[in-house]
């Protein structure tokens, strides 16, 4: 039995990651901030609720404690992130910058540092990083992809950094497929359910990386349709 963790899974494509794998066999853990909304999420997928705040340390371990104790894990999803204050950019400030990538970026390193400990116990241990088209140079200077189209500085360097960071930890950590998924323009509460993608086209993606096992390559970066351009 795999035994997964999701960052951010009470709501959107964490949610929906979270029902696709319960359906593909795995054993989740959904992780959130909100105890209240965690648990309802849980208990309405039929998986297990770990309070988890990425931005935190001692939420952190006590994540990797609970889960170690109630046997271990093999594939971590990290999904949680956020987008930043919705404001025009002349008003963006350094502290709103502090903000997107305490949580976007120095959170993954966080769950990455914690985690693998646990991870190298597995037999086929996965880590999967959510980052974005919007972070990605051949993207957003394609006029014909709707990222060309978005103006988010913070939000869009950050992903960039999440896509830079999977190549760079899977160097470190070569036991460990470690690898970033683009879910695409995909109709959320993250983007006022305006992306053209259902949310299952979004996962798809995040699903196919954390169902390969201990087969496949570590460093790339996917969208649903194969290998994307960075």
């Amino acid at each position: 039995m795999t035994t997964t963790l999701i960052t951010g899974a009470n709501k959107g494509l964490g949610y929906e990651t979270a029902r696709r794998l319960i359906e593909a066999g795995h054993t989740v853990w959904v992780g959130a901030r909100d105890p209240e909304r965690g648990q309802r999420a849980a208990d309405a997928l039929g998986a297990r609720f770990v309070q988890l705040d990425v931005t935190s340390d001692s939420s952190v371990a006590a994540a990797v404690s609970t889960i170690a104790g109630d046997g271990g894990l093999d594939v971590l999803i990290n999904n949680a992130g956020i987008s930043g204050p919705m404001v025009a950019i002349p008003e963006l400030t350094a502290d709103d910058a502090t903000a997107v990538f305490a949580t976007n970026v120095v959170g993954i390193v966080r769950m990455i540092q914690a985690f693998v400990p646990l991870l190298e116990r597995s037999d086929a241990p996965t880590i999967v990083n959510v980052t974005s088209g919007l972070g990605s140079f051949a993207a957003v200077h394609d006029s014909s992809r709707v990222e060309s189209q978005v103006v988010a500085p913070l939000y869009t360097s950050s992903k960039s950094a999440v896509t830079m960071l999977t190549v760079q930890f899977a160097k470190a950590y070569p036991s460990i497929r470690i690898n970033a998924a683009d879910p695409g323009y995909t109709a959320t509460d993250f983007n006022g359910n305006s992306g053209h993608q259902t949310v299952q086209e979004g996962t798809d993606a995040v699903v196919e990386l954390a169902t390969r096992g201990a087969s496949g390559p570590t460093g790339t970066f996917i969208d649903r349709s194969g290998v994307a351009p960075f």
